[in-house]
């Protein structure tokens, strides 16, 4: 099993609480951490152009130490009516007031903010996230990728000229902002998941009420004040952190909200969408996900081991895209499952601050303990440990901690097949033909993400069309870019994200006929 950590210190060592809205260094005997700017640590609400202090509070922890971190403003119901309304005034303005031009100026400079201050967000969103310093740091330049992106995408904002079957009138079509857009967004990229939604709306010229996650409400914070500072009008981003979920209701049912973007859970994204609809909100939704990995027996063994430790591995397997079902040929069943023990074996568990960790915490104890029931239940049903597992003491005493697990003789009865493990945990399944791995492959009600390794073009092209999934990588285990449309078929939601199909979510096609007589 893997160190917990390798100064053999504990996870608290290395973490000091924070107080008063300020961040004090954070130390070992080889590192010491302190913010530059101070004032990105906010604990306050973001509603009416100003920041807000609220009496009511929640704590949010830090997973490496399970210690609370701070207490950050716990908004109600009339704080989210407060925002909506504001954000509903001040739309129109702003779209009026700003041509796309111009609007891409801002979010250059947003982006431009966002990485001046990159090591201060990464610490920030590693003390409340858990994942390494190292994969912060590159979630904050992969958000501030989607503001760049939106930023010329603001002025691309095109209409079309129709022909007219009138004689002696015209037809052209305008895209027009949406109107205010309520933003829920999940705490496994508290930073990209922000920006990815927020960018096109603005460039789009819409406002924005957002319900960060509590469990890692400080980044959109942060975010926010460099939003401010590079000039977005302050009204149009609202942001009310809240664990009251009946407050955050209200972004669906209010009437002055034209459109809801969430990314979480499939059960809550059914509800959100049932609600939305009593006021024909337009939705987008990207919820739960099963991704399969096949590895086909001409596969390029290393290439496929390499694409399943980073799409397994990375934020300690808490993505909505990480292989969760991985589908090996018979015959080279085993050469993989060894060449893949052996790099799992490489990973270590720690602090996200330690500069040896690769692994860090799951986010909370609910989530070790979730892995741990689906081994439980893999390994009463045939399946076999190749390494890592979870003793009785692990997610207890330091941290919620889970090591990475690697288990074979894996089947469609076990748990793992059916629901999202959202930790790191790689079942592997045996399997014979082509025909019999796309079958099982798409037997789950999830269609997000799906990978495959072949050496076979053929073959690339015919399973690439026959994965019942938004989004398929091939070869590789990296299908996520603020270029490429995001997004899912089946139970997995609908709507795509990033790309030249992004803003097109936060807009509405507006039809002009003109008589030229």
């Amino acid at each position: 099993m893997p160190e917990i950590l390798s100064n053999g210190s504990d996870a608290s060592s290395l973490l000091s609480q924070v107080r008063g809205g300020t961040l004090e260094a954070i130390s070992n005997a080889d590192m010491t951490y302190q913010l530059k700017d101070r004032s990105l640590f906010i604990e306050d609400a973001f509603i009416g152009g100003e920041w807000t202090t609220k009496e009511k509070t929640f704590e949010v922890w830090e997973p490496a130490s399970a210690t609370v971190l701070g207490k950050v403003a716990n908004c109600d119901q009339d704080d989210f009516r407060k925002a909506i309304q504001s954000a509903f005034d001040a739309q129109p303005k702003f779209f009026e007031s700003t041509t796309g031009t111009a609007r891409g100026v801002m979010l250059r400079k947003w982006n431009d903010l966002i990485l001046a201050n990159q090591e201060d967000i990464a610490l920030i969103l590693c003390l409340e996230n858990g994942k390494t310093l190292a994969e912060a740091k590159g979630e904050v330049a992969y958000a501030a990728s989607f503001i760049s992106w939106f930023a010329e995408e603001a002025t691309r904002s095109y209409g079309v000229t129709i022909p007219s079957s009138y004689p002696n009138t015209s037809l052209s079509t305008i895209r027009e902002p949406i109107g205010v857009c309520g933003i829920i967004t999940p705490w496994n990229f508290p930073a990209a998941m922000i920006t990815r939604k927020i960018a096109p709306a603005l460039a789009a010229g819409c406002s924005v009420v957002i319900k960060p996650p509590s469990e890692t409400p400080y980044t959109c914070l942060a975010l926010t004040k460099l939003a401010i500072e590079a000039g977005l009008p302050p009204a149009t981003i609202q942001v009310c952190p809240t664990k009251d979920r009946q407050a955050a209701l209200e972004l669906s049912t209010n009437p002055q909200v034209r459109k809801i973007s969430f990314t979480g859970s499939t059960n809550v994204g059914k509800m959100l969408a049932g609600l939305a609809a009593k006021t024909l909100k337009r939705v987008s939704l990207e919820l739960g996900g099963n991704a399969p990995v096949i590895v086909f027996d001409d596969a390029d063994i290393d290439v496929a081991v390499e694409g399943v430790m980073f799409s397994k591995f990375r934020c300690s397997g808490q993505t909505c895209v990480c292989a969760n079902r991985i589908y090996v040929q018979s015959g080279i069943l085993k050469a993989f499952t060894e060449r893949l023990v052996a790099r799992v074996a490489q990973l270590k568990m720690g602090s996200g601050l330690d500069p040896t960790t690769t692994q860090g915490p799951l986010v909370n104890k609910a989530a070790v303990t979730k892995i741990s029931e689906h081994i439980s239940d893999a390994l009463s049903k045939g399946a076999k440990v190749e390494f890592g597992g979870i003793s009785k003491d692990d997610g207890k005493e330091k941290g919620f901690f889970c090591p990475p697990t690697v288990l074979s003789g894996v089947t469609a009865k076990m748990v793992v097949a059916n629901d999202e493990s959202f930790g790191p945990l790689a079942p592997i399944f045996e399997f014979g033909s082509e025909e019999e791995v796309l079958r099982l492959a798409n037997d789950t009600e999830f269609g997000l993400a799906g990978y495959f390794f072949t050496r076979d073009i053929g073959k690339a092209h015919r399973v690439a069309r026959r994965l019942e999934v938004g989004m398929v990588g091939v070869n590789t285990g990296k299908i996520s870019a603020a270029e490429a449309p995001f997004g899912g078929v089946k139970e997995s939601g609908y709507g795509r994200e990033g790309s030249l199909y992004g803003m097109e979510e936060y807009q509405t096609i507006k039809s002009i006929t003109v008589s030229t007589v």
